[in-house]
């Protein structure tokens, strides 16, 4: 064989393997893209599953304390229309890629919390209420939900975190912006969270 000839067959060797190498760094990039999306997307299901808890609960949770607190309707009202606009709301995965539909998950969900804050409010005004076991059950199951809401938003800001990490970092925000991933949004604190509650007897 002639030395060109060697020569030709190990540049396009080595342009075979940095091609084949590259090619393989983006499918490997890009498939780890997908892994950290659905997980997004696995930890958004979370969240949902917690969110409709509480939805579920919250007519049990009205209809009992009704018996009890007959005149306190306007609050009764406020809880049960703060659930319908929640109830109203179409939420998917793709919310995740629209911060303003996200904002607006997050207040309905913020007012749907401020309305069950003063349900337990005027709760404390009625003694037979407290001590009715079917109450405090449901309480009881209410306080657990927030707290896996709660639970359930930590760990999805994580996810999220480490998703737009990923998609932001070079060289794979390019594979990133080619395979149309792109960041999410995250769960913040309501505006009125960074003040202190007033607590008033």
């Amino acid at each position: 064989m002639k030395k060109s000839t060697i020569i030709i067959l190990a540049i396009v060797g080595v342009l075979l393997i940095t091609a084949f190498s590259i090619i393989s760094w983006g499918v490997s990039t890009y498939n780890s893209l997908v892994g950290l999306d659905e997980g997004v997307n696995g930890a958004w299901s979370q969240v949902q599953n917690q969110y409709q808890r509480r939805f579920d609960l919250i007519p049990n949770l009205v209809e009992t304390v009704k018996g009890y607190a007959e005149h306190e309707k306007e609050v009764l009202v406020g809880v049960t229309e703060a659930r319908a606009k929640v109830g109203q709301m179409n939420v998917s995965p793709e919310i995740l890629k629209d911060p303003q539909a996200f904002q607006r998950f997050e207040q309905a969900q913020g007012g749907l919390s401020s309305a069950l804050s003063r349900l337990m409010v005027v709760i404390e005004k009625y003694p037979d209420l407290k001590a009715n076991q079917n109450f405090l059950a449901l309480q009881s199951q209410l306080e657990g939900t927030e707290n896996r809401i709660s639970v359930e938003r930590k760990r999805f800001n994580e996810v999220v975190q480490e998703f737009n990490t990923t998609v932001r970092k070079f060289p794979a925000s390019f594979i990133a912006g080619f395979g149309g991933f792109s960041q999410k949004a995250y769960f913040s604190a309501e505006t009125q969270a960074q003040t202190a509650p007033k607590v008033k007897f």
